[in-house]
């Protein structure tokens, strides 16, 4: 397992070890042991799967604390831009995005912890995305950030994507800056 680290603290790209021959491949997308070696120390709590069209954009989300989720995430079919944005107040890094292309052929990880909205775009249909969370969800703690904020300055490739009705109205970053929520 190869762990990348990127401009913001606590994000890393996971690169797995993929066994291969004529058969075709075995790895382990998560392994207990290996994680810890390498800091991400937590405990997942639910899984998660998606499918989508190309074109569906599905973010960015987040679950406030005392329910926050930390997200282990990648692409099983298909291909993904994923983005994750810092919403830590004090950070550093609060209000700057890490994007990652997450396909079935590379198989990355991408370790997304509290503190941070996540999104993602499929780039392909039938993309199935799938994702480990260290808290279980809670409706009553779901947040969102409006996906094309104009101060994130997010370059999601696409000017019309597929969005749920609640991405749609989704408050924007100031908007959130005004009730919250996370501390560095």
């Amino acid at each position: 397992m190869k762990i990348i680290k990127t401009s913001i603290p606590d994000l890393v790209e996971i690169e797995p070890t993929i066994f291969g021959d004529s058969r075709g491949y075995f790895y382990s997308p998560y392994h207990k042991e290996e994680f810890h070696k390498n800091g991400i120390t937590v405990e997942f709590n639910q899984d998660n799967q998606s499918k989508s069209s190309k074109g569906v954009l599905r973010g960015l989300h987040f679950q406030k604390p005392p329910h926050a989720q930390g997200k282990l995430v990648r692409v099983i079919a298909g291909a993904v831009m994923d983005v994750a944005v810092d919403i830590r107040k004090g950070s550093p890094t609060y209000g700057q995005h890490h994007t990652v292309l997450l396909t079935e052929d590379n198989m990355k990880m991408f370790w997304v912890p509290e503190g941070f909205a996540h999104g993602f775009l499929t780039l392909e249909d039938n993309t199935i995305f799938s994702y480990k969370c260290t808290g279980l969800y809670n409706p009553s703690s779901e947040g969102s950030v409006l996906w094309n904020d104009k101060d994130l300055n997010i370059d999601w490739g696409i000017e019309d994507p597929q969005l749920s009705g609640k991405d749609i109205i989704a408050p924007t970053f100031k908007e959130l800056e005004t009730e919250f929520i996370f501390n560095d």
